[in-house]
């Protein structure tokens, strides 16, 4: 264009970017790779084709792994593992250092590659993806660093399989990758068949930077790859990004092998805008919310929920601008919106839009290339909240709206979603947003502002959007474990006995659910012998359906999360003065119904315990993390919700007290399963609960069977965690059937726990009954 041609249109003119770099580099490959693995990469094999969306041009020809492949990759990662932990924090340190260095020198070549694979802008490549990718190398370099003062007694897993997927190549890899190297594990990598040629420049990158052989391997291929990863018995701890029924599949396959996950699923984040909001700057932070990376983003703010007084000026502002997107060849630095991954999910978007019964389309009314994965950003409008577009995540540059009245309804609606990725809250009342963004259910929360994110901050999801964080402190635990020996545990069976009270009198226990004593459903009960055959009691058998009446009493007892930390502390402190008034009493209880002396230490630890865990209710809290903005990231700690558990057959007060108080000294609601074959100390502890001021539903109590109740725990829509501590092995049945809603899951895998020592309780536990919320607070004008 001439100066005067661009005065007359006013239109951008093309601004591309050289891709001579990039080319050069898949040539001196021969345009074929290998996977890389212990180090070097290994000859092409049969495979498939990397294409470029926006042109359909052939890039490169990759390898499909076999099993043979996975295999070597897991051999070689086994065997540098335990050297490349021995370097220490500051040896791996070092090469994390080296890494990002290295990336930063060639971020150019990086960022072209990437819009070239994927599709997406090279301004969002250069600008934000690069970045963050060598900023995520230096400050786990530092995490490394600090690590062994800060985390002490920690261990890695070692060895990680890791599953990446095509939004985010380079991105989603420095989140898997940095942490668990700078942990002391090594990694088998397995990036998105649709995008892999900037992982195989990240595996060049670590032989030029001089990692050690083995400590990153990366293989190629369809999903049939993952599988293989995520199954295979030389994995110690999985990690995925990706859709939520890949996400659930992963969660049934690893079920029983104690294996730990870190799963970052799907979303449906919703994007808040009150009527005081700066509307000019909403719809600019809508823009990078869903036309980011053509909506092909896990947190991307596709729900758009405005309040009803601005919403059809806010529609009509947001049209406008939406009409100036400019789309095109992702190369061309003048663009807004680059391609679709693929003609197969660039078709998906289009054949939901067009199912579309309701609501009124907008689309944006530019000419698309007339080859390649286009599709236009679309806005719908005047949607239910029960319409399929809102709840189903679309992944595509497709926005959905509805309207509000009020605040309250404001979170109703945001919450109205089975996922829990993110959430965006735009008001220029901050008391009024951060009033709002607690009450949010996801991981991350960005006030007056969208997809903000940084290394220090930790990242995922609640509901069906995942568990686990990515990102600090929290992200780096992740990919480490307490250095503990562990023994099997057996299962202990209860005794038998001749039935006759010798005292004659009715013992019959009942139920603890809402704060009240309640018959069991089914109406049987069982005895309770002792180790001399005489019978101690008579418990009731729960059933599916006395669960149900538990959960719903937790359920109604919400409030309690919204109590103040000294508040619930105050209430254990009663708890542990109310049993100790009674210590004898339980002492007598428990060595009657096991046998020996040790009833009394079991009484004083539990009272103890609760010490502990009254001391940690106002001081286990999140951290405000320092990242790089005029702004603050928040961690916040969140209760779970209602944790159903199975607790420690072998201390029947001790592993009730050791489960209890971290759920309620952290705002949880608590649905427990006594010990199986020694319930008479959990129910003697109702007259406790009754007069320490337990809120009802707080706490509730259940006698039966663990093997019968443990899948009506795990299936239960109501249940937010399940924890297994019983010495029945039910760890794989709770890991399969929780993969249904994801919940959360903490499972003793049939080892052994020493209750008595420090393994019964601290950090661990309430971390588990914890999750991390990160809330972003932009300031200044």
């Amino acid at each position: 264009m001439t100066v005067k041609e661009i005065f007359d249109s006013m239109d951008y003119g093309p601004a591309p970017e050289s891709v001579a770099e990039a080319l050069a580099w898949l040539i001196d490959q021969g345009d074929r790779f290998g996977h890389f693995i212990d180090g070097a990469f290994t000859d092409p094999g049969d495979g498939f084709e990397s294409r470029n969306p926006a042109t359909g041009e052939v890039l490169a020809t990759l390898t499909q792994a076999t099993q043979a492949d996975v295999d070597e990759a897991v051999a070689a990662a086994r065997k540098a593992q335990p050297k490349w932990a021995r370097l220490g924090g500051h040896g791996r340190a070092r090469h994390l250092y080296a890494l990002a260095r290295m990336i930063q020198k060639h971020a150019r070549l990086f960022a072209v590659l990437e819009s070239m694979d994927n599709g997406k802008p090279v301004r969002e490549s250069r600008d934000i993806d690069v970045p963050l990718v060598h900023r995520h190398f230096y400050h786990h370099a530092g995490l490394a660093q600090l690590m062994d003062s800060e985390l002490p007694g920690m261990v890695p897993h070692g060895v990680c399989g890791q599953v990446i997927p095509w939004n985010f190549p380079l991105l989603m890899l420095s989140w898997k990758v940095a942490p668990a190297l700078a942990a002391g594990n090594t990694v088998v990598l397995k990036p998105a068949e649709y995008t892999s040629l900037t992982a195989l420049l990240f595996a060049d990158i670590c032989q030029r930077a001089g990692l050690p052989k083995g400590v990153v391997n990366i293989v190629t291929g369809d999903g049939a790859v993952g599988e293989m990863i995520v199954g295979h018995d030389g994995i110690d701890k999985v990690a995925f990004t990706g859709s939520t029924e890949v996400g659930r599949a992963i969660r049934r396959v690893t079920a029983g092998q104690a294996k730990p996950l870190t799963l970052e699923l799907g979303g449906k984040s919703a994007y808040i805008v009150f009527d005081d909001a700066d509307l000019d700057s909403a719809v600019e932070g809508l823009v990078d919310a869903i036309w980011f990376n053509g909506g092909q983003v896990c947190c991307a703010g596709s729900r758009l929920i405005v309040q009803e007084g601005i919403a059809d000026e806010f529609h009509a502002r947001l049209r406008a601008r939406m009409d100036k997107l400019r789309i095109g060849d992702p190369l061309d630095k003048s663009i807004d919106v680059g391609a679709i991954v693929d003609p197969v999910q660039r078709d998906r978007i289009a054949q939901m839009v067009a199912g579309c019964r309701a609501g009124t389309v907008h689309q944006v009314n530019a000419q698309l290339p007339a080859q390649g994965c286009f599709y236009p950003p679309t806005l719908i409008t005047g949607l239910e909240p029960s319409d399929p577009l809102m709840q189903e995540e679309i992944f595509g540059p497709v926005l959905v709206s509805t309207t509000f009245r009020t605040p309250a309804e404001a979170v109703e609606l945001a919450n109205d979603t089975r996922y829990g990725l993110a959430a965006s809250v735009w008001s220029e009342n901050l008391n009024l947003a951060l009033d709002v963004a607690p009450k949010l259910v996801a991981g991350v929360i960005w006030v007056n502002a969208t997809n903000l994110f940084d290394a220090a901050a930790p990242f995922g999801g609640m509901r069906e959007s995942g568990f686990g964080r990515e990102g600090g402190w929290e992200g780096l635990r992740a990919y480490l474990a307490p250095d503990r020996k562990t023994k099997p545990l057996a299962r202990i069976e209860p005794f038998a006995g001749n039935g006759a009270d010798p005292e004659g009198i009715d013992r019959t226990a009942k139920l603890y659910v809402g704060g009240k004593q309640a018959r069991p459903d089914g109406g049987y009960t069982r005895a309770v012998y002792g180790k001399n055959r005489a019978v101690l009691g008579e418990v009731p058998i729960a059933n599916r359906k006395d669960i149900r009446n538990a959960v719903e009493a937790a359920t109604g007892a919400a409030g309690w999360a919204r109590t103040t930390g000294h508040a619930r502390a105050q209430i254990l402190y009663y708890i542990a003065e109310n049993l100790s008034a009674r210590a004898d009493e339980f002492a007598h209880r428990i060595d009657a119904m096991i046998g020996g002396r040790k009833g009394a230490d079991e009484v004083e630890a539990s009272i103890r315990r609760l010490f502990t865990y009254a001391a940690w209710a106002d001081k286990f809290d999140g951290r405000v993390k320092g990242v790089p903005l005029r702004g603050v990231a928040m961690a916040m700690r969140a209760p779970v919700g209602v944790i159903g558990a199975l607790c420690p057959d072998e201390a029947p007060l001790l592993g009730l007290i050791s489960v209890m108080g971290p759920a309620m000294a952290m705002g949880n609601r608590c649905v427990l399963v006594a010990s199986e074959p020694y319930p008479l100390a959990a129910t003697d502890l109702y007259q406790v609960l009754d007069t320490s001021d337990v809120p009802g539903g707080v706490v509730n109590i259940l006698t039966g069977s663990h093997e019968e109740l443990a899948p009506t725990l795990a299936q239960h829509a109501g249940i937010d965690a399940v924890w297994s501590f019983s010495s029945t092995p039910l760890s794989t049945r709770i890991e399969a059937d929780s993969a249904a809603s994801l919940k959360r899951t903490w499972v003793n895998d049939a080892r052994a726990r020493d209750w008595m020592g420090p393994a019964g309780e601290g950090a661990e536990f309430l971390e588990a009954a914890t999750e991390i919320k990160t809330i972003w607070v932009p300031y200044g004008e």
